[in-house]
């Protein structure tokens, strides 16, 4: 059995969870999500306990075991993100690197000879804190804020995908807690032979 999968998944005050035939309808303060369970998987909410129990039909299956943790995670992912909302917070270093938003879509400026556009998602908010990189060691700051974790986490490596940052000088588009290996130059001697 999955230690992660038998895990109750307690909801908080203000959200609501719906449950028709295999789909799991979760809304709150920040939005609705809903997903189709898993095969072989059973969900079960307990209005008394205000709790979400997740079990496996199936526990003698290989497959069945992981789909069990699967689904508690991504169950839990939504009540966490209709309640309190994910952030990932992005920076840009390099020299004139800057960011900003236009018509439903973030523009990149980033070493290009034209700007980068991409479509912002309609559950993702931007909040751009630092637009304009300041030297080498100024960062330009964004954050994005949305209820869906997936979503959200691959709208920021898409970003990221811009202008991954590089390993000599760390120019690019990073995220705020990723560390960036730094790699020595090559070295010029002066000398005759």
């Amino acid at each position: 059995m999955s230690r992660i999968g038998k895990r109750p998944i307690s909801i908080p005050p203000g959200v609501k969870v719906e449950q028709s035939g295999d789909v799991v309808k979760v809304s709150g303060p920040k939005g609705t999500l809903q997903t189709a369970c898993l095969s072989g998987i059973e969900v079960k909410f307990d209005d008394e306990s205000k709790q979400i129990l997740v079990s496996n039909t199936r526990p003698n299956v290989r497959h069945q075991r992981a789909l069990h943790g699967t689904m508690r995670s991504l169950l839990d992912n939504m009540v966490v993100g209709v309640s309190k909302g994910f952030e990932r917070k992005m920076q840009i270093f390099g020299t004139g690197y800057n960011v900003k938003e236009q018509g439903g879509k973030l523009v990149f400026q980033v070493g290009y000879s034209h700007p980068v556009e991409i479509e912002i998602p309609k559950s993702v908010t931007v909040e751009i804190k630092t637009p304009a990189t300041r030297g080498n060691d100024v960062p330009a700051l964004f954050t994005l804020s949305g209820p869906n974790k997936q979503e959200l986490g691959q709208f920021a490596a898409d970003i990221r995908k811009i202008c991954p940052p590089e390993p000599y000088k760390g120019k690019g588009i990073r995220y705020a807690d990723e560390v960036v290996r730094r790699k020595v130059g090559k070295a010029f001697t002066s000398g005759s032979m």
